[in-house]
Order: C-alpha cells, then structure tokens, then sequence
C-alpha cells in the first residue's frame, strides 16, 4: 500500500503542476487534490495496518475510490471524455465508504498483538 500511496503522492504533485500551467485547471486541480489527501491516509492505515482492525478494507476502498475519482478527472481533462459512465461518482462513493472504515476501526477493539 506504501507503493500505492507513493504512486498517488507523484500523481497529485504532477497534475498539480500541469493545472498551474494549463488554460483550465478545475479538473486536474481536482484530481490532483484527492490524491494528495488520500495518499497521506494511505501512509498512516500502512503504519497501523497490525493492529487497526479494517485498516486492509479501508485502505483498498480509499485508493480504488481515489484511482476511479483522479482517472475520471484527468480522462476529461485530456480528452474531453470521462473513463467511463458515472466513475467519479462511484470513486467518490467508494472513498466515502473507505472513510467509513475507517471510523468502524476506531470503534473495533484492536487487533491482538
């Protein structure tokens, strides 16, 4: 998951920088903000990931959700199209319930040591 988080760290920073020199950045700002918000969240469920009960279900759902939501953006960015029907939507209900997951693992006993 750290590979991911790292891949989602590069993503965000570079589709910043392109925003910042693009005509329109709204949808690689976009994309670029979800990614440098969730790879953190993805770095800190990897430190936990021995004793944080839905750290595994939430850090899937968090970097799938992120994936569809920053593809989708980009995708319409670069070719006018999304990845496909309704994908940010669904990476946007997919991130949710990866944050729901996460607040059920601070309300589950830890994992034993």
């Amino acid at each position: 998951m750290l590979f991911i988080a790292g891949l989602m760290g590069v993503f965000g920073v570079a589709a910043a920088a392109a925003a910042s020199h693009g005509t329109d950045p709204r949808l690689l700002g976009g994309a670029s903000a979800m990614c440098l918000a969730h790879a953190p969240a993805l770095v800190a469920l990897h430190a936990g990931w021995s004793h944080f009960r839905t750290a595994t279900i939430a850090a899937l759902l968090l970097a799938l959700g992120t994936a569809l939501f920053a593809a989708d953006l980009t995708m319409r960015h670069f070719t006018g199209h999304g990845l496909f029907p309704m994908s940010a939507p669904l990476g946007g209900v997919t991130m949710i319930a990866g944050w729901l997951a996460v607040a059920l693992g601070a309300l589950l006993p830890r994992k034993a040591d």
